[in-house]
Formats: structure tokens, C-alpha cells, sequence
């Protein structure tokens, strides 16, 4: 049975495909991620840890975090009558949230520790940022595709804004922030490992992604409005950025060279706007 839903949810991932969802997901990952200033030339090797951050991501949720959490589930429904499931779920539900802020941001990781390992163990702390943010971009704007693509399918569309107003604009709302926020906590966990303090920001990167996706936990256990989910996500995904732009706009004169960075990995010249910093 488990084995049945994380195939059915894999293929569910790639069905209902539309050109304007996925546009759109794009753009919602686009404008996030020009926020962090990105270099433009030198850095090729960024769209491949973009595009193994988001395989990698989808796998590890169909092959480790959906087989835990349901392993959890069931766990859970023999030790706990379902009145008691229903009425505890803000506390009962925190494992299978933690397991997926955690098994994500793990597997947003790799791609970042492959390119620190060719590094020779040695990244400037702004170039880890920007390494993790093209991560959580990858993974961030892969999930927006899938989920604006069911949402075409299940009849949205810009005339549904006009006729609903906010309700109708929550699916794109909720999308856009939450790119943001794959981007920014991924960007705290690439920092960190070249900061040599990659533990510490892990496990602040993945305590905040399970706090993102502890606000559907606080909804289902009627704590909280649909609105209020909005918001709160909202203000998370803003914060989080926030803070990460303060980390990626001090520090070092030469955020980017940092001394050996170039020479180590062999990818040509950076930016001079960098450089000269």
C-alpha cells in the first residue's frame, strides 16, 4: 500500500502538464531568485544544481519521506483511538511535518555538497548562498509547476481572481511564497557548510521548512483560518529571505572571488562587478 501511494503520488506529479502553469512557476522562481543577485557568467555549473536539487528532492519524498510518514501514520492510528488523533493532531501530527522539512532540505543538500567537495572543502560563505539558493529554486519551481498544473486542471484561471477575488488568488499566492521560502532555507543550509557551521544551519533550515508546513497541520486541527495560513506562511517566507539578504549583502569586500574560489573549481572569471567589490 505504500509502495502504491508514493507511485501514484509520482505520477500524479507529472500529469495534467500546462504551459501556463509551468510559466508562471518560472516566473515565481525567477523573481525570488533575482533578489539574490546572482552572477551572470562563470557560473554554468548553478543550473546543474538546480536541476539535481529538484530530482533528487522528488525522489527523496516518493522513496523516503512519503513510505516514513505513512510508516508513522499507522503507528500512530494503533497507539491512538481517532478521536484522540483528531483532537491532539497539532502535537501527534509534528512527526510527519518534521520528516518532511528535514528529508527536503537533506536532499537539496547533495548538490551542494558536491560542488563544496570539489571545492576542496573551501567556498566563500556568499557563494554557498547563492549555490544553496539555485537548490531551493530548482526544487521550489519544480513543486510550483506541479501544483499550478492541478490547479489549471481543476478549472483555475485569472478570470477565477476576478470573480473570487483573494480565495481565488490564494493557490498562486501560497506558491509564490513558499518558492520563496525553498529558496531561502536552502540558501541558510549552503551558507552554513561554508561557514564551516553546516549542521547548525541545516537544522535551522529544515526546523524552518517544517515550520512552514506546520501551518496546514495548525489548519486541519482548526487552530487557525485558511487566511491566516496565507498570512503566517507569508510572513515566514519573508523573513527568512529577509535575513539571508542581510547575509548576502555583508561581509567580505570580494564576496565572490574570497581567494581561491575561482582557481580551485576552474570556472573562469567571475563577475568584475564582484571581484571589485
Amino acid at each position: 500500500m505504500i509502495l502504491d501511494q508514493s507511485l501514484s503520488f509520482l505520477a500524479n506529479w507529472f500529469s495534467n502538464p500546462n504551459l501556463a502553469g509551468m510559466g508562471l512557476a518560472i516566473l515565481l522562481g525567477v523573481f525570488w531568485y533575482a533578489l539574490y543577485l546572482p552572477p551572470l557568467r562563470g557560473y554554468a555549473f548553478l543550473w546543474g544544481v538546480g536541476v539535481v536539487a529538484a530530482i533528487l528532492t522528488l525522489l527523496a519524498i516518493v522513496m523516503i519521506q512519503m513510505p516514513l510518514q505513512a510508516l508513522v501514520g499507522m503507528l500512530l492510528s494503533r497507539a491512538f483511538q481517532p478521536d484522540t488523533l483528531t483532537r491532539w493532531l497539532y502535537i501527534l501530527g509534528l512527526p510527519q511535518i518534521l520528516l518532511s522539512g528535514f528529508v527536503q532540505e537533506a536532499a537539496k543538500l547533495v548538490p551542494i555538497l558536491y560542488v563544496w567537495h570539489r571545492a576542496d572543502r573551501y567556498l566563500d560563505p556568499k557563494v554557498g548562498l547563492i549555490i544553496g539558493a539555485t537548490a531551493g529554486l530548482g526544487f521550489g519551481v519544480f513543486e510550483a509547476m506541479w501544483v499550478m498544473n492541478q490547479a489549471y486542471a481543476a478549472g483555475w484561471s485569472w478570470s477565477v481572481v476576478g470573480a473570487a477575488g483573494f480565495s481565488g488568488l490564494m493557490p498562486v499566492w501560497e506558491r509564490f511564497f513558499t518558492v520563496g521560502g525553498h529558496i531561502a532555507f536552502s540558501a541558510l543550509a549552503g551558507y552554513g557548510l561554508a561557514r564551516e557551521r553546516g549542521w547548525i544551519f541545516f537544522l535551522i533550515a529544515a526546523g524552518l521548512h517544517s515550520m512552514l508546513n506546520y501551518t496546514v497541520v495548525m489548519l486541519q486541527a482548526g487552530l487557525i483560518s485558511i487566511t491566516t495560513l496565507e498570512i503566517l506562511i507569508a510572513l515566514l517566507a519573508v523573513g527568512v529571505t529577509g535575513w539571508v539578504m542581510y547575509l548576502r549583502h555583508t561581509g567580505y569586500k570580494a564576496p565572490w572571488a574570497a581567494g581561491g574560489y575561482r582557481k580551485r573549481l576552474h570556472l573562469g572569471k567571475e563577475p568584475r562587478e564582484y571581484v571589485n567589490k
